[in-house]
């Protein structure tokens, strides 16, 4: 592809196979979906050195560009990580399909049976960036859900993503599913990401994966319908009625389990009644843990500590850093998130049934989480299997992207030669 112009005439192709494809998806059975998905995770099992090799090529890559360590960590593939792709195209298999399931049902006086059922979105467009294993989970999610999906990941999995895609047209094909059902755009131009943006005619909605600049354009220039996934701002209330194990363990895992995803701990709130006393022993363990700690006054005194700006506070680091203020109280606590957060996901640690009450009530994140690990901010870990991303507008689909929301629905309506009045 030498210019402009041969990329839209590539990107209008994959277009229309994908919605010639979605058109014999959106009714094949069960079955046909489910041996695709297994096969496409036997193919990924039994080319799993052939993916590493990509994957070397894609960190060679990642290097030459000065990617941070957090982003490498995204990058990189090993053979556990390709296990957990394996086990994520069966867990997602084994799930019920969402297609045809009836949501409702009613009869009207009128002699009208109606049922409300789920039915494919159609065509689904997925931009990303770095993390290769997105290529099989979006694949995995659209095809579960009988949409076509074209997907667009980022330059520095180019490699990597080739090759989990070939896996997955050697499972449509062994189902015999149109190949054309899971497509992989074949070039790093981002002249791609504008047509896609663009194309109106055969993609049906737009899920951007990744940072706030790839989503801001995303917002910004598509003319498709978007499931924004937006930056993971999370934060994590420390109450004055924590318990103090409970928060030490939840915190440390939170923030260093694994520092590059999005629903990795970014800034901590502690109550001023115990910043003295569990908030203190929170902050030592991050310390210990390697962790960066840019902190307000009075945290500020503890050896180690780095005084905060005021650009930390509302900052995704994806790395071992972390901003800590001290609040108040309750409601100065959910004041800042409503200020900084992102509404992705946020978390509060305390025994207080009436303090866990108020959070939940007067924030409106995709996640609210109680005395728990925001790394279970993922779609895996809510019983789904995978996720395509976690969605942090307000319409259509929010939190965690599954196979069930990639569905819309149509009303099937049923008389016996009944006629309105």
């Amino acid at each position: 592809m030498k210019d402009a112009n041969d990329i839209a005439v590539v990107m209008a192709d994959i277009g229309a196979r994908a919605k010639a494809a979605a058109a014999e998806l959106a009714f094949a059975s069960a079955e046909r979906k489910h041996a695709a998905l297994i096969g496409a995770a036997e193919a990924v099992w039994k080319r799993r050195a052939d993916i590493i090799e990509a994957n070397r090529k894609d960190l060679e890559f990642g290097r030459d560009k000065n990617l941070s360590d957090a982003l490498m960590d995204r990058l990189m593939l090993d053979e556990d990580r390709i296990r957990g792709i394996v086990d994520s195209l069966r867990t997602v298999a084994e799930q019920p399909d969402p297609v045809g399931q009836v949501i409702a049902e009613w009869d009207m006086a009128s002699g009208l049976h109606i049922q409300r059922v789920r039915t494919p979105l159609g065509v689904i467009g997925v931009i990303y960036e770095s993390r290769p294993n997105v290529t099989a989970d979006a694949g995995a999610l659209c095809l579960k859900a009988g949409n076509a999906v074209i997907l667009r990941g980022g330059s520095e999995s180019f490699h990597s993503s080739a090759a989990i895609h070939a896996c997955l047209v050697e499972g449509l094909k062994s189902a015999n599913i149109p190949a054309d059902a899971i497509q992989l755009v074949p070039t790093r131009d981002r002249a791609a990401v504008s047509e896609m943006l663009t194309m109106t005619d055969t993609i049906d909605v737009i899920v951007p994966r990744g940072g706030k600049g790839l989503v801001g354009l995303v917002q910004r220039e598509a003319r498709v319908p978007v499931f924004a996934h937006l930056e993971g701002i999370v934060h994590i209330y420390i109450d004055a009625s924590a318990d103090p194990v409970k928060a030490l363990n939840v915190v440390l895992n939170a923030k260093t389990r694994r520092t590059g995803i999005c629903g990795a701990a970014e800034c901590l709130l502690i109550h001023r009644d115990i910043a003295e006393t569990i908030g203190q022993g929170v902050i030592r363990a991050l310390l210990d843990a390697g962790v960066e700690v840019r902190t307000d006054s009075p945290l500020s005194a503890i050896e180690g500590t780095v005084a905060a700006t005021d650009s930390d506070w509302g900052t995704e680091f994806l790395d071992m850093t972390i901003a800590a203020k001290v609040v108040e109280d309750i409601d100065e606590a959910i004041a800042h998130i409503r200020q900084y957060g992102s509404n992705h996901t946020d978390c509060i640690l305390a025994e207080d049934a009436t303090a866990v009450a108020r959070f939940f009530e007067r924030l409106d994140s995709a996640i609210l989480m109680h005395n728990a690990s925001t790394q279970f901010a993922d779609g895996g870990e809510f019983g789904m299997g995978a996720e395509i991303g976690i969605a942090t507008g307000k319409m259509h689909a929010r939190g965690p992207v599954g196979a069930e929301q990639l569905t819309s629905f149509k009303y099937l309506v049923t008389g016996d030669g009944t006629v309105r009045g």
